[in-house]
């Protein structure tokens, strides 16, 4: 069986593209610049993370049926990614941003060759990023098993 055959797997990675682009165009709409570099980032809107599990979970329901054990298991593994992505990760980035905005305070006390490397705060998503990756993972599961 090809890969490309495995319905619910390719709805999953168009949804995870989709919500990418997506991720450029907003910011390219909102701020009138290019930024490339959200392709390859985690957090901001759409969630990806939500829009590949939904559209892994919506696609196993059409093609096994929403009875089977793997739609059962795809649906308990999305609402786990997506509580980690809206929970979790997200007050991670809350925090890398207080550590942040700590070291900038009080850089005066570091010796002058170190200079600690910023953390990285867009990590997690609000509940509207998780709704908004959800909707378009929802809309691709369809498409692509249809």
């Amino acid at each position: 069986m090809s890969l490309l055959a495995n319905v619910p797997l390719v709805a999953a990675v168009v949804a995870t593209f989709a919500a990418q682009v997506l991720k450029v165009v907003l910011v390219l709409l909102t701020e009138r610049r290019w930024a490339f570099d959200r392709m390859l980032e985690t957090g901001g809107m759409p969630s990806s993370h939500s829009a590949t599990v939904t559209a892994l979970a919506l696609a196993t329901g059409l093609v096994e049926g929403f009875s089977s054990t793997y739609f059962a298991l795809s649906v308990v593994f999305a609402g786990i990614v997506m509580y980690d992505a809206s929970g979790i990760r997200r007050a991670a980035g809350m925090h890398a941003q207080l550590i942040n905005d700590l070291v900038q305070e009080l850089a005066h006390l570091f010796d002058e060759g170190f200079q600690p490397a910023a953390l990285k705060t867009l990590l997690g998503h609000t509940y509207p990023q998780v709704v908004v990756g959800a909707l378009v993972g929802s809309l691709t599961g369809l498409l692509v098993a249809m």
